[in-house]
């Protein structure tokens, strides 16, 4: 998360990687341990988790949304757990993408309901329990690999193509969440997104640990028509740039940018300075899904803001395009074994 992710996590690690080493050191046994120990609740049907080893963006969420459409046309009723922004749920709570504010919420569990239920709430386990109870039989974990709260039969880690593990050190000299040799036995696939060669070095530590390997890229929906457009983009997500630059990939004119950090709350003052910076310069706005899904549901200000401005839909390419349905079966697969 930009608020999380100084840029140096990013870069080789230099100085002050190091100097945190200590810290960073005390942070990756104790997550070690919770991952490695924790006692992990067993639920009564399939569990795909997908995580991923670093914090910031890595398309976690539209390549959660893109499995749970697949678990649907393969005739499963698809259910998401997520803990929220925040995670301030003691109980679990349903979304209601209607109704819910991401405040309330977070802003992609209400992305998530617009494909299946979501069930959102600090005890995951106790999120699985409810959307059982609504009917779901197969549960997509967005996020929560190293909570180590729920066994899940399939752990998928999305990998950013071009940013990768960042500098390697764990939080708080990197962007690890823990240890790769601490995460890896709990892996069974690595999904590289995007194009780049920074995940390359962790393509090759999953391949020789007999860890199967995917790819995928961010792919627009239909219609998006900013081609030829002038426009000012602004974002609050974890990686803004990958944003920008798939503007520019579509055929629009980036000219300017603002960016905030991930899961930002806009102001109404924020927002009357990018609608006067983009008018100005005769340029147009355009956001992501999930600002635009935090603009919808807060102030009156910022619902109408949200009514006059582009937004760039996100989908997932695979490659090739079994990978779904193989990821599916293999989960399916590996809860009936445990489940005998």
């Amino acid at each position: 998360m930009t608020s999380e992710a100084p840029p140096f996590w990013w870069e080789p690690a230099d100085w002050r990687a190091f100097l945190l080493s200590p810290f960073s050191s005390i942070y990756a046994a104790i997550a070690a341990n919770r991952i490695k120990n924790a006692p992990r609740e067993k639920i009564a049907v399939p569990v795909l988790c997908v995580g991923n080893f670093t914090v910031g963006g890595s398309g976690k969420t539209p390549v959660a949304i893109a499995l749970a459409n697949k678990a649907k046309a393969k005739g499963l009723r698809p259910g998401f757990l997520s803990r929220g922004y925040g995670g301030s749920f003691d109980k679990p709570q349903l979304v209601d993408a209607g109704q819910d504010s991401a405040r309330h919420v977070g802003d992609e569990p209400l992305l998530l309901a617009r494909h299946a239920p979501v069930a959102v709430a600090r005890d995951r386990a106790a999120a699985a329990r409810l959307l059982i109870d609504k009917g779901c039989d197969f549960l997509v974990m967005d996020d929560g690999f190293q909570s180590a709260r729920i066994h899940f039969d399939y752990g998928l880690i999305v990998i950013d193509a071009l940013r990768g593990t960042g500098n390697g050190h764990v939080i708080p000299g990197g962007p690890l969440r823990a240890r790769v040799t601490d995460q890896l036995p709990f892996t069974d696939a690595l999904l590289v997104v995007g194009t780049g060669d920074g995940g390359d070095n962790m393509v090759r530590v999953a391949a020789r640990a007999g860890k199967a390997v995917f790819h995928a890229g961010t792919r627009p929906a239909r219609g998006h028509g900013l081609r030829g457009k002038r426009l000012f983009a602004f974002a609050g997500i974890g990686h803004p740039q990958k944003f920008y630059d798939t503007l520019a990939t579509l055929g629009g004119s980036v000219e300017k940018t603002r960016s905030f950090p991930d899961h930002h709350f806009y102001g109404d003052d924020e927002l009357a300075d990018l609608r006067q910076s983009a008018a100005a310069a005769g340029l147009e706005l355009v956001t992501t899904t999930k600002d635009a899904a935090r603009l919808a549901h807060g102030s009156a200000a910022a619902a109408a803001f949200c009514r006059n401005l582009n937004v760039l839909e996100i989908g997932m390419a695979f490659e090739p395009d079994t990978v779904p349905a193989a990821i599916i079966d293999a989960t399916v697969a590996a809860a009936r074994q445990r489940l005998l």
